[in-house]
């Protein structure tokens, strides 16, 4: 038998496909762009300054996306698999759970891998200019390789044990993010509420986080301690071997349907009547909501959904009055303000994010939207539906964080320091009107995108790109442009706060208005067809080509 047989198939496969070459192009683009942008900003200051921005950027973007990578690649790999019913298939011939585990591995992160190597050539940059020395890039690429690695093993542990798809990429990503915030948060609550021998113990808590491994690359934290960084670099790369092994050991028993135990039934029912009540909450909950509109009562069926909104609000709350008991009188300022706004804004605005299009896209992927559209309801109907189960999941919370951030703005009012200042409250003005604008260009936009997305798993992902992303890359592009065409090196910039909160604002509202109406008008002229898309896909360019060749010569 050939070792690792699926490997090597699924590598075949994936060196064929487009995005394996156009995803490491991007990347390379990506990194180049990145450069220019770092130049701009530090014109005239010399290339060492260059070359230390350019490393210390591209470093920490590649760390994130490494990070989280999984969630992207590997999360749903096995999960799709069982969904589909072919996972036992595989185990049908006598393949190990190992063969599957590393084939789906394979399959499924050397684009994203590729991607990541395209970006070493641009962190060499620094090292020509003498910025940094060689031991150091080698132990920054090293910890880079390790945090992908160890993504995409995590991700593909909790696909193993999950089948649904958002199970499966929520509980990576809540993962991933456990090594990459939250240890460094449980770190920083030990300095915080103990004395200071107890910093040993936080450090302890870190080894497992990449960002500490990252830290502990550069020159001076290697000189001081280099056995932190290898005791960090080789318990990450140890935690990846442990992850694989697990879904090694798992995935050969986790594709079949067992009895349910007495115990276990007791508990998913329990499970069930919380998220959907029991009999009777049920059934005047489908009575109320096919009333007023069947495709609310469809994307609303999990009642749940608004609790977990205001829940998530609570938690935040909790958390700011523990400081507030924490810091007394200190707690009341702007630096504590600014950044609960930021993010509230944030949990929100990706919150609606992840459901403006699940529906549709679950729908349409299963084939259950054909149903929908062929009933009597219009496709204005339909939209309407969706945007009232997402009113019944996210007006209150929206509201609600919209007076908390005015309570903020009417507190710093009180502040003479906070009145001097002009740019504060327009800053909290046009954050309010940018979370009312990018609310509503997102419910639109992922609705859009999850009619015309390949996959379920990219609509939430494309929808922030193009709302919450976009902006601010043309931002930062508009702002460094227009500072090096109109500064002069040593003389005051005649560009003042007004140009760039303006920039921003306007930036922001035209993005929003232009993706949001020009999703809304597809969807109203589209909807119908996109929902049949899946039975009848679009030819490729080339076939359209040959389409149209071919009813010219038949006299069509």
């Amino acid at each position: 038998m050939t070792f690792l047989p699926i490997v090597g198939r699924e590598l075949r496969v994936a060196a064929r496909r487009r995005l394996t070459y156009w995803g490491r192009a991007l990347f390379a683009l990506l990194a180049i762009v990145i450069g220019v942008f770092v130049y701009l900003v530090n014109y005239g200051s010399g290339s060492l300054f260059f070359a230390q921005g350019l490393f210390a950027t591209l470093v920490w973007l590649a760390a994130c996306y490494c990070l989280f990578s999984g969630v992207g690649f590997t999360a749903d790999s096995l999960s799709e698999e069982k969904r589909e019913g072919t996972l036992g298939l595989l185990f049908l011939t006598d393949l190990r759970g190992y063969d599957v585990i590393l084939g789906k591995l394979a399959a499924t992160s050397v684009s994203g891998f590729y991607a990541v190597l395209a970006l070493f050539p641009m962190l060499a940059v620094p090292l020509l200019l003498g910025s940094l020395t060689v031991g150091e890039f080698w132990r920054v690429v090293l910890v880079l390789v390790l945090t992908a690695l160890f993504s995409l093993a995590a991700a593909i542990l909790v696909s193993a044990l999950s089948r649904s798809r958002r199970k499966a990429r929520t509980g990576a990503f809540f993962l991933l993010l456990l090594f990459g915030a939250g240890l460094p948060a449980a770190a920083g609550l030990i300095l915080l509420l103990t004395s200071s021998h107890r910093r040993a113990l936080a450090e302890h808590v870190l080894v497992p986080c990449p960002f500490y491994a990252l830290v502990q690359a550069g020159d001076s934290f290697y000189r001081a301690g280099m056995r932190h960084f290898w005791w960090s670099a080789g318990l990450i790369h140890g935690l990846t071997w442990l992850f694989l092994w697990l879904a090694a050991l798992v995935v050969p028993h986790s594709w079949q349907d067992r009895p349910a135990e007495a115990r276990g039934q007791r508990l998913r029912e329990a499970w069930q009547s919380w998220i959907y009540g029991n009999a009777g909450q049920r059934k005047s909950f489908r009575a109320r909501l096919l009333g007023l509109n069947p495709v609310c009562w469809l994307a609303s069926r999990a009642r749940i959904k608004p609790v977990l909104v205001w829940a998530a609000l609570a938690i935040a709350a909790g958390f700011w009055a523990w400081g507030c008991a924490l810091a007394g009188s200190e707690w009341y300022n702007e630096g504590v303000y600014f950044p609960t706004a930021i993010l509230l804004n944030s949990i929100l605005k990706l919150w609606v994010a992840s459901e403006a299009g699940r529906q549709f896209a679950e729908d349409r992927h299963s084939g259950a939207l054909e149903l929908v559209v062929s009933t009597p309801l219009s496709v204005k109907e339909i939209l309407r539906g969706q945007w009232l189960a997402l009113r019944r999941q996210f007006l209150g919370p929206l509201l609600v964080v919209i007076a908390v951030e005015l309570v903020f703005l009417a507190a710093s009012l009180q502040r003479e320091s906070f009145q001097a200042q002009p740019l504060n409250p327009v800053l909290w003005l046009a954050g309010i009107v940018m979370l009312a604008a990018d609310v509503v260009a997102l419910g639109w936009v992922g609705m859009w995108e999850a009619m015309t997305a390949k996959k379920p798993n990219h609509v939430t992902g494309k929808t922030i790109a193009r709302i919450l992303v976009a902006p601010w890359v043309l931002y930062i592009a508009f702002a460094i442009l227009t500072a090096f065409l109109l500064e002069e090196p040593g003389q005051r910039s005649p560009l003042h706060w007004h140009f760039f909160v303006g920039l921003w604002f306007v930036l922001g509202l035209l993005t929003d208005a232009g993706f949001s109406v020009g999703a809304a008008l597809h969807l109203r002229r589209s909807f119908r067809t996109l929902a049949l898309q899946r039975f009848a896909p679009t030819p490729s360019p080339l076939g359209r080509l040959f389409r149209g060749r071919a009813k010219a010569n038949a006299g069509i």
